[in-house]
């Protein structure tokens, strides 16, 4: 069988998943009125079950902090409703899910938050980019800077969250510290240019992290709740001075933790990698260790092989094949995956990708 390794099981934390082969968070614009999860995401996401560990996409922990027009939330009754009908068609194909957690920070435009301002460190705009609307792409907003007291209220939305996602059935959190958006605006020095006990060192920066993971594992155990970071992706113009330094503090830090994983994205959105983050990551972080972005599956079985890394999560692969690992067990051709849908409506490019025949 080819790709040996990416087939071998893994203990993740609490559970055993019998496949590293993970099906990365994808945010796609499938959710309905108020933020409500439905039927076509439970479809789409049962569809996907023979990942090792699906990952959703990023999904709102607050009422209030869209950054896509139609994007899953966790925050009220129904879309709690909403993501049980997604786990318990995931787990009726013996799926494992967990949930993304995530406040989009100042890429949160206030057009589609009742004109509210976003929220971030500090008060810069995202540049390099436009948000995508119904109506096309237009500019962000220059966000609000987050007063410190400030900060408990959005804390505890995480922890709020995760008692949500608990009660809709998911396996497992993942805590959406990457890409720019909120925890990630904190993380990195390019976003993150406030005094005080939430910015300068890097030990102040990551507070706000620290204290969501602390608030999160009093309601999951540790080993339920894994961390997405991405120290050397541009975008939402993103950047850090040293974003090594960064990736290896965090990386001994969240070490102490106990985590389900880590999850790193080793490039930016185009595939660049500008520096190695994955090999001082492995050096000092003990635990599973996901990466993503730009893997073949040879690739990710030499790097699961050598023990670079534990597992890797495929985003557009697993898009467009809902069958990945068996297409890749038997080195079958793949879907082309077609970006015009990626944020459109309805199945098409969505669940009308076809299986491998029979």
């Amino acid at each position: 069988m080819p790709h040996t390794a990416l087939f071998q099981s893994l203990q993740l934390g609490a559970f055993e998943v019998p496949n590293r082969i993970f099906m990365a968070p994808l945010t796609r614009c499938r959710a309905e009125a108020g933020h409500v999860p439905g039927a076509i995401m439970a479809e789409y996401y049962a569809q996907r079950a023979s990942a090792g560990l699906i990952i959703a996409e990023a999904t709102m922990v607050m009422e209030g902090n869209s950054a896509f027009y139609a994007e899953p939330g966790i925050y009220s009754e129904a879309q709690i409703a909403g993501w049980r009908q997604v786990t318990d068609a995931v787990h009726a194909r013996n799926g494992k899910i967990f949930l993304q957690l995530w406040h989009g920070g100042r890429a949160c435009p206030s057009s589609f938050n009742g004109g509210a301002r976003p929220v971030a460190p500090s008060a810069l705009a995202i540049t390099n980019d436009e948000v995508h609307t119904p109506d096309g792409k237009k500019t962000y907003d220059i966000p609000r800077e987050l007063r410190d007291e400030e900060i408990p209220a959005i804390v505890a939305g995480f922890k709020k969250a995760a008692e949500n996602a608990k009660l809709a059935g998911f396996d497992g959190i993942e805590i959406h510290a990457a890409n720019g958006y909120l925890i990630d605006e904190f993380l990195r020095d390019g976003s993150n240019k406030r005094t005080g006990p939430y910015g300068g060192p890097v030990e102040n920066r990551a507070r706000f992290l620290l204290e969501i993971l602390e608030a999160v594992s009093s309601v999951w155990s540790s080993d339920r709740v894994g961390v997405r970071i991405s120290p050397i992706n541009s975008f939402n113009s993103m950047s850090d001075s040293d974003p090594v330094a960064l990736a290896t503090w965090l990386a001994k830090r969240l070490d102490t933790l106990r985590l389900a994983y880590l999850h790193v994205m080793r490039a930016d959105l185009l595939g660049q990698r500008h520096a190695d983050v994955l090999t001082p990551i492995r050096e000092s972080f003990s635990g599973v260790i996901v990466s993503n972005m730009g893997y073949t599956a040879a690739e990710a079985s030499d790097a699961i092989s050598s023990g670079k890394i534990d597992a890797v999560a495929f985003g557009t692969g697993f898009l467009a094949n809902p069958d990945l690992p068996a297409r890749i067990r038997l080195q079958a051709e793949l879907n082309t995956p077609n970006p015009a849908t990626f944020y459109s409506s309805g199945p098409v490019g969505y669940t009308d990708y076809p299986p491998l025949a029979s």
